[in-house]
């Protein structure tokens, strides 16, 4: 009877614990054979089917035998095999053309891999180094046998120890042979031009020219060489290349390449350098006492975890902000956005097993897992938009699912004050100005507020007064109602006399379609023509763009223009949801005439 009370006291407490977290239990499955970290992990709409799959560049037990899996759900869809380690592994639109599928890219060597629907599209390689000239003579000698191959070796040697330019891979290969194997590797390779290759270490995406979710994206790529290489999506050219102090390893961008943009590199010698658009040398850099062992992005601040165990938060100038300390060692980072909250987390797999989740400097939530993480990856997976991915050192598969009643409250992970209120402030000594304007304060505290609510009341009124002034001019293309979330831009084409107007329509709420609208044109009747000046819209899909097209005919001969009102309005109701003026170019055909 003891033995089944205690028993079914443990249940209920696995229950309750259970019911009081924030995550779904969906799949684990300790023997799923990944091995892998988080640059590796995609999750993509790799079909277009909005059926996710997470591809994995698998390293392959001990290092052997890497290879790329795609899995849908717990199963391994489809699996080929790599010619080299993976570093990183990123899915990225290529162009603007339907369907919107997005590409995979898999870095691997010296080479990144673009699969399409699964199937391999393009290889990029990167571009040759110029060999070492000492090195490339003394093969050169050796092909003309005069020298033998004990005298290459001590050359090498030399060359290895003292020389800015490394050697080869050919060159590195022949000096780790035994003496008995050397003679027989120079003459099969003394004929083979020197090639010196550099490996890809990291890479991630950076946006082209839009911030929208389905924009094209370039690729940004960090070499051994100490290199950042931007490719173009579609031809995949160099459109940029910056160097660095150190060999890069985790990379995080910001913004738009033909825009402006701001990269974050973090290197094997411990600084983490910050480059701009149009600059080739960094312009911030943040030394670091350890080396890094991840770098996440998350709302403008910098998270960086170091081999102290600690997390620090940076700002993109390089100030420090707050400093965490971890019971065990950082394994991996990554971040967690919950969208439908505008949340941007930090995730931290440690040693011990835990996943701890930071927003800035408080933590949110702990999830304790079977054995060390080793990769992290968090987003849509399936149809279920919030879904971590947790792989161990084993090489095992967590599934875990974020209930949609899940709130993180920040604080609610530990208990207790911040080490920070332990620490003494450096009070400084007053000084007579100091004296003098506190007692200004204290004489003159209510005048002063009084001043100051006053200029806050006229801050207001000039800014309501603005906006209605915007209202009364239908200058707003975004719909200021919450009820009908729609979003309007006109593009005008054409050298005219006759004019290509093109209306793009957008429903910017997250789920509800908007049905029953209609769009009417005000416009000079003597100046200009329109085969339809009032027509119905067709059912808005949230997220979606949907270009309506018309034309205008300028009727004018006197070069004279003038402004086109579109109006947005519901069956029914006479006040416009949404408006704009076009302002309609000089026809330069009539002008001509």
């Amino acid at each position: 009877m003891a033995a089944a009370s205690s028993s079914d006291s443990e249940g209920d407490r696995a229950e309750s614990s259970e019911a009081s977290s924030k995550w779904l239990d969906a799949h684990y499955d300790p023997m799923a054979n990944i091995h892998t970290f988080s640059a590796c992990l995609v999750l993509a709409d790799l079909h277009g089917d909005g059926e996710y799959k997470l591809a994995v560049g698998d390293l392959g037990p001990s290092g052997r035998q890497p290879c790329l899996k795609v899995l849908k759900g717990p199963t391994v869809l489809a699996e080929s095999a790599l010619p080299a380690l993976p570093a990183a592994a990123a899915a990225f639109l290529m162009g603007q053309h339907e369907p919107r599928t997005p590409a995979l890219a898999l870095a691997s060597g010296p080479c990144v891999y673009v699969y399409k629907n699964l199937r391999p599209y393009f290889k990029f390689s990167l571009p040759q180094l110029p060999p070492n000239p000492l090195e490339q003579d003394l093969w050169n000698q050796a092909k003309e046998d005069q020298i033998d191959h004990l005298t290459l070796k001590e050359m090498l040697e030399g060359i290895r120890e003292k020389a800015e330019v490394p050697l080869s891979v050919q060159s590195l290969r022949f000096l780790q042979l035994e003496l008995s194997e050397m003679e027989a590797f120079v003459n099969q390779h003394k004929s083979k031009p020197i090639k010196r290759q550099a490996v890809i270490t990291t890479m991630t995406t950076l946006k082209k020219n839009m911030a929208d979710e389905d924009a094209m994206s370039c690729l940004v790529l960090g070499t051994e060489n100490k290199e950042l290489l931007v490719l173009d999506p579609e031809a995949f050219t160099i459109l940029a290349k910056m160097s660095l102090p150190g060999v890069p390893v985790f990379l995080e961008v910001s913004g738009q390449f033909d825009v402006a943009f701001r990269l974050a590199a973090a290197c094997r010698n411990g600084n983490i350098y910050i480059l701009r658009r149009d600059c080739k040398r960094p312009k911030y850099c943040i030394e670091l006492s350890t080396q890094p062992v991840g770098l996440v992005l998350a709302h403008k601040v910098l998270v960086v975890g170091s081999t102290q165990d600690n997390l620090h938060g940076f700002t993109h100038k390089g100030k420090r902000l707050w400093t965490v300390h971890m019971p065990a060692a950082i394994l991996t980072m990554n971040l967690l956005e919950q969208r439908s909250r505008g949340l941007q987390a930090v995730m931290a797999g440690l040693a011990n097993g835990e996943v701890r989740i930071y927003h800035d400097k408080a933590l949110l939530n702990v999830i304790r897992t079977p054995d060390a993480v080793t990769s992290l990856c968090f987003g849509r997976y399936g149809r279920e938009d919030n879904t971590l991915i947790v792989t161990t050192r084993g090489g095992g598969l967590i599934i875990k699912i974020l209930k949609r009643t899940a709130v993180f409250a920040e604080g609610a992970g530990e208990v207790g004050p911040p080490p920070a209120q332990a620490m003494k402030l450096n009070v400084p000594r007053k000084t007579r100005l100091y004296v003098d304007q506190t007692l200004r304060e204290r004489e003159a505290g209510t005048a002063m507020h009084r001043t100051f609510q006053t200029d806050l009341y006229l801050l207001r009124l000039r800014a309501a007064r603005a906006y209605v002034r915007a209202l009364e001019s239908s200058l707003n293309p975004v719909s200021a109602t919450a009820r009908e979330p729609l979003k309007l831009h006109a593009v005008v084409q054409g050298l005219g006399p006759t004019f290509k107007l093109t209306l793009h329509l957008q429903n910017t709420s997250t789920a509800r379609p908007i049905l029953g609208l209609l769009v009417c044109f005000l416009y000079n009747e003597v100046l200009y023509a329109l085969p339809r000046a009032f027509f119905k819209v067709p059912l808005l899909v949230p997220g979606l763009n949907y270009p309506l097209e018309t034309f205008v005919e300028s009727l004018s001969d006197k070069g004279i223009s003038d402004i086109i009102k579109v109006l947005v309005l519901r069956e029914g109701q006479s006040a416009p949801l949404l408006s704009a003026h076009i302002n309609m170019p000089v026809s330069e055909g009539l002008a001509a005439a």
